[in-house]
């Protein structure tokens, strides 16, 4: 069956980085159009970043240009975010998201960030 598992979340101290990794599973991963999302508490789940099916187009919230890097290696059914420089407003679950054209909508379970001293 169809899995997305993310990992590599967990708490840092502003400016620092973290890499989140999603490993799929169960559909043709590089048919997809990979997305990462975030939800902090008591907000809507917003859209991080998003990549290609091929890897050579991505893109970023506003928010998160110039820090945060997606990408994607298609050998090994994987979708990373680099986080670099991080803000406590970058706290929040991320979720790593596929899309198959309109009918195709899987996600993963989320991995919590925190930004914290």
């Amino acid at each position: 069956q169809v899995q997305l598992v993310e990992s590599g979340g967990g708490l840092v101290q502003p400016g620092g980085s973290l890499r989140l990794s999603c490993a799929a599973s169960g559909f043709t991963f590089s048919n997809y159009i990979m997305n990462w999302y975030r939800q902090a508490p008591g907000k809507e789940r917003e859209v991080v970043a998003s990549i290609s099916t091929t890897g050579g187009i991505t893109s970023y919230a506003d928010s998160v240009k110039g820090r945060f890097t997606i990408s994607r290696d298609n050998a090994k059914n994987t979708v990373y975010l680099q986080m670099n420089s991080l803000k406590p407003a970058d706290t929040a679950v991320y979720y790593c998201n596929a899309k198959g054209g309109l009918k195709y909508n899987y996600w993963g379970q989320g991995t919590q960030v925190t930004v914290s001293s």
